[in-house]
């Protein structure tokens, strides 16, 4: 079976066949057969090709590692557990966002909280401009799981949605902005997700509780991981039922 995920990450990142065969020291042949027989590769050149394609080994070759091993590297996965959204110190959400080259990704309801950073939004557009890709998901004020969230709150079924519009009109400024989308979704929502390249915060949703009082992790991607690759292919599957905001 072809590995289509390997061929795609090596034209994403300009590489072929020479450039794998040269850094696994193997022929190139055998790279090939990495490619179109699905061969997978000794752990060693999986570390390295994982490396040079930007991507995790997990992703490329999900059934390469054991349950067992996956669970260990779980556990190095997370950097810290916060017991509220609240106690997560700014300063590591300013040195995130600094330090994202290649994505940042959120997906939240409203995230009124970055609102209170007045410049967010020409720190975006700037990482926008040096090449990252930005994706945002904001909830949709008129859905239901937007209404339902917020009676779950206690906060009453149009608090929730009035908070999501003062989220829109905030980004609205990066509408149209080169290498940023901006997407509405409304599915019920499990955590709010913000990635920063290999770093990610989990702001899990606690019934009952609003988010801020709400447990958050932060996890940072590991090469043969599964734990962050879990939550970033929820964010892809949102974002592919996601529809563009109506401004």
């Amino acid at each position: 079976m072809t590995n289509e995920r390997l061929r795609d990450a090596m034209l994403r990142n300009g590489l072929d066949l020479e450039h794998l065969a040269r850094a696994t020291k193997v022929d190139p042949k055998t790279v090939e057969r990495w490619i179109t027989k699905g061969r997978t590769p000794y752990r060693r050149h999986r570390h390295t090709i994982a490396g040079l394609v930007r991507e995790s080994e997990n992703y490329l070759w999900p059934t390469a590692i054991a349950a067992e091993r996956k669970t260990e590297i779980a556990e190095s996965e997370v950097v810290k557990v916060y017991p509220h959204r609240h106690s997560v110190p700014m300063d590591l959400w300013d040195h995130l966002v600094d330090g994202a080259e290649q994505h940042i990704e959120i997906l939240m309801y409203s995230g009124m909280f970055l609102t209170d950073n007045p410049a967010l939004i020409k720190k975006l557009r700037t990482k926008a401009k040096a090449g990252a890709k930005i994706r945002i998901l904001i909830g949709d004020p008129a859905s239901r799981a937007v209404a339902r969230r917020s009676d779950e709150e206690g906060i009453g079924k149009g608090t929730l949605a009035a908070k999501v519009r003062n989220a829109l009109a905030f980004f609205k400024p990066l509408d149209g902005v080169p290498n940023v989308a901006i997407r509405s979704h409304g599915t019920t929502l499990y955590n709010s997700i913000y990635r920063f390249d290999d770093d990610m915060l989990i702001n899990t949703h606690v019934y009952g509780f609003m988010a801020a009082h709400a447990p958050l992790l932060h996890l940072r991607r590991l090469s043969g991981g599964d734990l962050f690759e879990t939550y970033s292919e929820s964010f892809d599957s949102v974002w592919s039922d996601a529809k563009p905001v109506k401004w």
